[in-house]
């Protein structure tokens, strides 16, 4: 059974390490049973492709996945990385906060 994650699809994230460290993008996929993120513009790779009916071949560039140990989320506040906590609101509901600002991710 795959983990569950702090990260989710859409959240602004920068590289931590590797060639794109320091590289921010949106996550565009989540491959929770590998534990894996495809990140906006990082980690871009070259794919020769076959040219099939909908499409002609040639080489494509596109993102290949990154171990999801290797991006953190960016703070909204101060825009460096940052881990992710939890807290609950006055009305009950349970949401994502930044550790180093405090600042709540999703409203």
């Amino acid at each position: 059974m795959a983990r569950k994650f702090r990260l989710k699809k859409g959240d602004e994230v920068v590289v931590l390490t590797g060639r794109d460290k320091g590289r921010k993008g949106r996550i565009l996929l989540m491959k929770r049973d590998r534990e894996r993120v495809i990140v906006q513009g990082a980690n871009m790779i070259k794919r020769h492709t076959q040219p099939t009916a909908g499409q002609p071949g040639g080489i494509v560039e596109k993102e290949a996945p990154l171990h999801i140990s290797n991006v953190a989320l960016v703070d909204p506040k101060t825009g460096d990385p940052t881990r992710i906590g939890y807290k609950f609101l006055e009305d009950g509901r349970k949401v994502r906060v930044a550790l180093t600002s405090g600042e709540v991710i999703d409203a």
